[in-house]
């Protein structure tokens, strides 16, 4: 492939971009895949276009500084969202060209009290929107921390508000749930301990960040060029507990933009509890849906104590289709893939291309951002429908580029995103007003563990392949923010979502937030440890129930068999004695045991004839009693 330079001032400009002349009025378009270099013509204006973009957004009034090829390409991107827009209007122009289907993912208005409730049954407490009884609901009140709690409350204090003024019907009294302090909720709480973990000093404490050696931590570092000074995770203590009052000086300037350096990263490291570290595929599923309760409970609270409003977004999910490859729902790829290949937790189609770019093209030059030929792809995507199943798909015959166009494609023809769009304009708000990385990471964190199955193993896999595209930067001239900007518009600006002027502002923050996932992968796919030990107090408590429940329900068959057996005994003369099972053992024919509880003697075994009465066996029974007098 050729490559044209073209002087834009003090700006030297290289590769192709290729785009036809596009309309960006206010920002309002739809996204999606490239356009081959020699089907663009206009190419050559297409990337002063993206500059102006870039300029607008950026509100920057200086020039940009001028770049050279002497230092890479990639470069350029330090100072520079040219990446980003250029890889967006790609998606656009691709769209366009009907590549690929445009099927909007709709979001749908809230009404009053609405949200609230989608919230309480998230977090699986949809009892106290139904009002019954059930232990789960119980057990999972009973674990939270106070922050947690008071996060639940705030919503279903505003749920039953919402009803009484709508006048629905009669809802329980938030003071049966959480007792009558509003600041103090009654039920047990887990004991925190007055460590902090996001950096924000508690009063009357010392700061617990220190450096510490990687032998007993983990150790997320991804590259050289990090910080000497390390900063440590304690997972021990909730992320909302460890939060008092925000400081102002923690927002970030409206104007101030982010360090893309890769050095501008602090490294982190998980201290390990005495429990080890616990990774997402060592839960079972049933763990991991208490694990997505308190992680959404963990969030609502940790945005409480921050300051910032957690807003979800509702979307509306869109049918993807029942068979083929591209638009097909992750969990109906896996279905169709298991019964192939029982156990594989990633769609064979997203392996096989992860693993065609894995073995040749990560040392390829521009590899993700030098777009291939939209015809080839295009041809590629209709032979892959065709061919991938019977395994007669000649994986030799595709290039580099084609092959990231295509996994690119796969990406926004999801669905449903590969990345939950529920909470992703409340961690944009978050990133732009928080600048604490730390904070950003423990919210993305909590983000991560929301995620379905099928997601979350997906979006491992990915990541752990642009972890090796950026570690081979010396070849293929993308470092990590490279690599972020061109991947946040494929995950962020999803099928058919068309984007206001306000998310296209946010295009920095997207790519800030791919540069978290790449860089942080390690730590956000290890479960905190606290959450653990929420879950295990849960499991308690269900054990405990259930063996309360054994012990009654064993109770109640022996009650019940008792009474089955009085029923089936025959009975007995009036006036006839039962003496007990110990006293009615081994008993000769010809004698009786004669039972007399008031006497010394109780009990006595006593040889019947045809003379014997009464008065004989009580005068044995007083000649007894008398020798057992005589004896004390």
């Amino acid at each position: 492939m050729t490559m044209e330079m073209k002087d834009s001032g003090s700006v030297v400009l290289t590769a192709y971009h290729p785009h036809s002349p596009a309309r960006i009025p206010g920002m309002e378009q739809s996204f999606v895949q490239d356009i081959p270099p020699s089907h663009s013509p206009t190419s050559r204006k297409s990337l002063p276009r993206c500059r102006r973009i870039n300029r607008m957004l950026s509100n920057e009034s200086a020039p940009s500084p001028a770049f050279s090829r002497s230092n890479s390409q990639a470069s350029m991107d330090s100072t520079s969202m040219e990446d980003f827009w250029c890889e967006v209007e790609s998606i656009k122009e691709s769209s366009e060209d009907g590549s690929e289907e445009a099927t909007l993912l709709e979001f749908k208005p809230a009404d009053e009290g609405e949200l609230e409730a989608e919230w309480l049954q998230d977090v699986g407490l949809s009892t106290l929107i139904s009002g019954a009884e059930e232990e789960d609901g119980q057990a999972l009140l009973s674990t939270l921390t106070r922050t947690q709690a008071a996060a639940v409350q705030k919503r279903y204090n505003t749920y039953t508000q919402t009803l009484r003024k709508k006048n629905k019907h009669t809802v329980r009294d938030v003071r049966d749930i959480f007792g009558t302090n509003d600041s103090s909720p009654t039920f047990e709480t887990v004991p925190v301990s007055p460590v902090p973990s996001n950096g924000i000093q508690l009063p009357g404490q010392k700061p617990v960040w220190k450096s510490v050696s990687s032998n007993s931590c983990l150790d997320c570092r991804l590259d050289k060029g990090s910080p000497s000074v390390t900063e440590e995770l304690s997972y021990e203590v909730s992320f909302s507990e460890s939060i008092t009052v925000l400081p102002k000086t923690q927002e970030r300037p409206k104007n101030q933009r982010f360090k893309k350096e890769d050095s501008a990263l602090p490294k982190f490291i998980v201290r390990k509890s005495r429990f080890g570290l616990t990774e997402v595929g060592d839960l079972s599923p049933e763990d991991m849906k208490k694990i997505r309760y308190l992680s959404l409970i963990e969030l609502t609270a940790f945005y409480d104590a921050l300051g910032v409003e957690l807003k979800r977004n509702r979307a509306e999910r869109v049918r993807g289709r029942e068979n083929g490859l591209f638009g097909v729902p992750l969990t109906i790829l896996l279905e169709n893939d298991q019964k192939k290949f029982p156990g594989i937790k990633v769609p064979l189609i997203f392996q096989k291309l992860l693993l065609k770019l894995e073995e040749t093209g990560l040392e390829t030059e521009g590899i993700l951002r030098v777009p291939g030929s939209a015809s080839r792809v295009k041809n590629l995507h209709q032979e892959l429908e065709a061919k991938f199943y019977e395994d007669t798909f000649d994986w030799d015959q595709v290039r580099n580029n084609d092959a990231a166009g295509l996994l690119k494609m796969f990406i926004r023809e999801l669905p449903s995103p590969l990345f939950i769009v529920e909470y992703l304009p409340a961690f944009i708000t978050l990133v732009e007003k928080i600048s604490k990385i730390k904070l950003q990471l423990q919210a993305l964190h909590l983000l991560i563990m929301l995620l379905p199955e099928a997601n979350r193993d997906a979006a491992k896999a990915f990541l752990q392949f642009l972890k090796k595209v950026v570690a081979n930067e010396g070849k293929n001239k993308m470092n990590l923010w490279n690599v972020s900007m061109i991947v946040a518009p494929n995950l962020f600006i999803y099928k058919g979502k068309r984007a206001n002027q306000q998310e296209m502002q946010a295009a920095a923050t997207t790519a800030h937030i791919v540069r978290l996932l790449i860089r942080y992968q390690d730590i956000l796919w290890t479960v905190p440890s606290f959450l653990i030990s929420q879950v295990r107090k849960m499991n308690e408590a269900a054990m405990n129930n259930s063996k309360r429940q054994l012990m009654f329900d064993k109770g109640v068959r022996k009650l019940l068999r008792r009474k089955t057996m009085e029923r089936e005994r025959p009975e007995r003369p009036e006036g006839a004695v039962t003496f007990p099972p110990y006293l009615q053992s081994d008993i000769p024919e010809g004698v009786i045991r004669v039972y007399a509880p008031l006497h010394s003697k109780v009990s006595m075994a006593i040889q019947l004839n045809s003379q014997t009465k009464a008065k004989d066996i009580l005068a044995r029974f007083h000649c007894e009693n008398r020798w057992v007098n005589q004896n004390i």
